[in-house]
């Protein structure tokens, strides 16, 4: 599968504190990679270092190819849709005015969206489940409302890469389960699709691919049965399950 993304000797640092390092690391398009791992383990900063929001000290970040800080902003908001895991906004809008930020990128000087941006993100709010939704204002949405509604921003924007910390956060099991199969669809068109997540069934029912991170460093690599072994369920996470983990009925609906 063609690489999207290339980490090469990368360091991240908030101060003196190193947030995560590693060596080489290739993130491919057509698969959906899952980032796992305790708190504090730099999942998070790994999902902004690809966005672009976190700038390495060391190493570089390539992006079809290209230094990723090449990239204009406006260009690298086209090309890569980042949905973060705090969702506490307080913006008084009606919230369709949040999912259409989504096709900001691509509007041109003194004109409005085209019919192509109102397909979008009609199909945007669709896929993230937020029909219904729109027509309310988005400071008085529930937490999971607001979660589907900035999912729907993300996907509005249809760029090629889509990341995502902890997607499902504030979201029922209902719903988790509804976004994650989103993203998987999302992948399997074509869309380098990762997210970072702490719900280890969902990851090892829907990932092609997890990053097991502990101290800012990649532990494992791999599928999910051999990312998630019983050593490092063990080792990482302090869990006993020496059958791996087993995905819960819903999450197989």
């Amino acid at each position: 599968m063609t690489a999207r993304f290339e980490l090469d000797n990368v360091d991240c640092r908030y101060g003196a504190r190193t947030a995560f390092e590693m060596g080489k690391l290739s993130i491919a398009v057509g698969e959906l990679t899952a980032i796992a791992g305790p708190n504090g383990a730099g999942k998070s900063t790994l999902i902004k270092t690809l966005a672009g929001l976190v700038t390495p000290v060391h190493g570089e970040v390539r992006l079809d190819g290209v230094a990723l800080q090449r990239f204009a902003d406006r260009e690298r908001a086209r090309r890569i849709a980042y949905l973060p895991a705090d969702s506490r906004l307080a913006w008084p809008l009606i919230a369709i005015r949040v999912v259409e930020l989504g096709r900001y990128p691509f509007l041109k000087p003194l004109h409005g969206f085209t019919e192509e941006d109102g397909e979008l993100i009609k199909e945007a709010v669709q896929r993230a489940g937020a029909d219904g939704l729109t027509e309310r204002r988005f400071d008085e949405l529930s937490s999971g409302e607001k979660a589907r509604i900035l999912l729907a921003r993300a996907l509005a924007t249809n760029a090629g890469t889509l990341l995502l910390d902890e997607p499902g956060a504030a979201l029922d099991p209902r719903h988790q389960l509804a976004v994650m199969k989103v993203l998987k669809a999302e992948a399997g068109r074509g869309v380098c699709t990762v997210f970072a997540g702490h719900s280890l069934e969902l990851v090892s029912r829907f990932a092609d691919r997890v990053l097991v991170m502990d101290q800012g460093r990649i532990i494992a690599d791999g599928p999910p049965q051999e990312a998630l072994s019983p050593y490092v369920l063990s080792d990482v996470f302090g869990l006993d399950a020496p059958r791996g983990i087993t995905p819960p009925d819903w999450a197989l609906a």
